[in-house]
């Protein structure tokens, strides 16, 4: 009989101690808002509305593989008319070995200038890491994406299609990002010569729609902390590809930024911004706050402070001067932000400010957003 308690008990004890393993499991949800209002083309007011809905999940798979899945329901408010727009968001399967890692599915991933590629992608990618730093290997597919999460504005027939609105009658080509392939190799040093870390990579993109435009980027960054202050370098060399011409484009950035020894936890940052006229990047990401123009053949100085107040409260505000590939001042930018997150599942971000552009008979730009974030774990 105290043999068959004993036996009782050990499984009961290894219940209790497997379970944690069985059910290391995380469920979450984040609901994510906007209301923006803003000058149209024509000078007249517009107002904007976004909310989407996330539900996340995550577990462990074994003692070394991870599975992510998250979507999203948006409610699209644009001039006057509702959409309701289905996504499917991060969602991918991890392995991690003793020298590196193996990703699957939709995930994130940005270049070493996020202005070439930055984004979610459906693909995979390895990575491992030696003595001489990390290297990756990447491959993803681009037309199964909702076509403004990856914004793929590469020709004029994509800048069209991207501003139009999703039609159900018509979903693949009102929905689907274009039809692009894209590989990269990478390679990083956290802390080459013991002061600057170094991130290289060498993307490719490849064009299946019948456009056939394709590209190719070298691009680097260096980031070199010296106490206070952060130096970034950036440089990018593209090659281009279409079925009647071929050419060569450039494109980069300086930044320097400084911990300021104030009261408040505040940075001083000045980042310079370039782009050859032939610039086209994989995906847009859009300069300024208020223009939110492309960056092929625009070029930019900004100048932003930010500070820490306390733990809820936070503030912004940068100024910037837009030129154009003839070397013309375009205007410059004015451009405010408020943060407030009184608990730590609930962020408020308040934000406005405006455009004054430098040609005759052009009136000003503004915009006004508010953005709340409240996430339940």
């Amino acid at each position: 009989m105290k043999n068959l308690y004993s036996v009782r008990l050990y499984i009961l004890l290894m219940i209790l101690f497997t379970c944690p393993r069985l059910w290391a499991q995380d469920f979450g949800l984040i609901l994510d808002q906007t209301a923006a209002g803003y000058s149209g083309s024509q000078g007249d007011g517009k107002f904007d509305y976004e909310g989407t809905l996330i539900p996340r999940y995550s577990t462990f798979l074994g003692d070394n593989g991870e599975f992510y899945i998250s979507a999203g329901i948006k409610v699209e408010s644009l001039d006057g008319t509702t959409t309701v727009i289905p996504e499917l968001l991060r969602t991918e399967l991890s392995w991690h070995f003793g020298i590196g890692d193996l990703k699957a599915g939709r995930m994130y991933y940005s270049a070493p200038l996020p202005f070439i590629a930055e984004g979610l992608f459906d693909g995979a990618r390895f990575s491992f890491d030696t003595a001489m730093g990390s290297f990756s290997i990447g491959a993803w597919y681009t037309g199964l994406l909702y076509k403004k999460r990856v914004n793929i504005t590469m020709t004029e027939n994509e800048l069209s299609s991207n501003s139009s609105k999703l039609d159900y009658g018509d979903f693949a080509n009102t929905y689907l990002a274009p039809r692009r392939f894209i590989s990269a190799l990478g390679w990083e040093y956290p802390n080459l010569l013991d002061i600057v870390r170094v991130r290289l990579a060498l993307l490719g993109q490849f064009d299946l729609s019948d456009e056939k435009l394709n590209s190719q980027y070298l691009a680097t960054r260096l980031t070199m902390p010296v106490k206070a202050f952060i130096i970034d370098l950036g440089v990018c060399l593209e090659t281009i590809q279409e079925p009647e011409d071929s050419g060569i484009a450039f494109a980069g950035e300086l930044g320097f930024s400084w911990m300021l020894p104030v009261f408040a936890q505040s940075q001083l940052s000045l980042l310079g911004r370039f782009s050859s006229g032939a610039f086209q990047p994989v995906t847009s990401m859009p300069q300024g706050e208020v223009l939110k123009a492309r960056l092929s053949g625009l070029s930019m100085i900004s100048l932003d402070y930010t500070a820490r107040f306390n733990r809820y409260i936070s503030a912004g505000l940068s100024a910037s001067l837009f030129m154009d590939s003839e070397a013309s001042f375009s205007g410059n930018e004015l451009f405010g932000k408020l943060y407030w997150s009184p608990t730590s599942d609930l962020w408020l971000n308040l934000g406005g400010g405006l455009f004054f552009p430098f040609k005759e008979n052009t009136g000003n730009l503004w915009r006004l957003e508010l953005n709340a974030v409240f996430s339940i774990y």
